[in-house]
C-alpha cells in the first residue's frame, strides 16, 4: 500500500469520525432535553473521543501526504475556501471550550457549563459536518 492510498483511508476515517461525533452530538442533546444525564454523559465523551481519535489521525495523514489541492471548479472554489477556513478556525477555538465543558462538568458546576455548552454546541457541531462537507469536496465530489 502507498503512502497516499493510506492518506485516503486515514481521510475517510477522519471524515466517518467526524460524521460519528456529528450524530453523538445530536444524540446528547436529545437526551440532555429529556433530562437523560447519564445517556448525555455517553454520547458527549463519545463525541470527545472521535475528536481526539481525528485529530491523532489528522495529524498522521498530514504528515504523510501533506494538504490537498482543491481540483473542483473555480466557480466553487470560493464556497470551498469559505467552508476550510471557517472549519479550520473554529475546530482552533472549539478544543479550549470542550475542555472548559470536561472541566465544569467533572466538577459538578452544571451552571456554569449549561452557559457555556449553549455556545459550544453550534460550534462543535458545526466543525463536525464542515469537516464532512470539505471530505466530500475534496475526496469524493472533486476528487483527483
Amino acid at each position: 500500500m502507498t503512502i497516499e492510498a493510506f492518506g485516503r483511508i486515514l481521510a475517510t476515517v477522519n471524515a466517518c469520525l467526524n460524521l460519528t461525533s456529528a450524530a453523538l452530538l445530536l444524540a446528547g442533546l436529545r437526551f440532555i432535553l429529556r433530562r437523560d444525564i447519564a445517556r448525555h454523559r455517553l454520547c458527549m465523551l463519545g463525541a470527545v473521543a472521535c475528536g481526539a481519535l481525528f485529530l491523532a489521525f489528522y495529524v498522521t495523514r498530514f504528515s504523510l501526504t501533506g494538504s490537498h489541492p482543491f481540483t473542483g471548479p473555480d466557480s466553487v472554489r470560493p464556497w470551498y475556501l469559505l467552508i476550510l477556513f471557517s472549519h479550520m478556525v473554529l475546530a482552533v477555538v472549539v478544543v479550549p471550550l470542550v475542555l472548559r465543558l470536561l472541566f465544569l462538568a467533572g466538577r459538578e458546576r452544571f451552571d456554569a457549563h449549561r452557559r457555556l455548552a449553549r455556545w459550544t454546541f453550534p460550534v462543535w457541531l458545526y466543525v463536525s459536518v464542515t469537516g464532512l462537507v470539505v471530505y466530500l469536496m475534496l475526496y469524493r465530489i472533486w476528487a483527483p
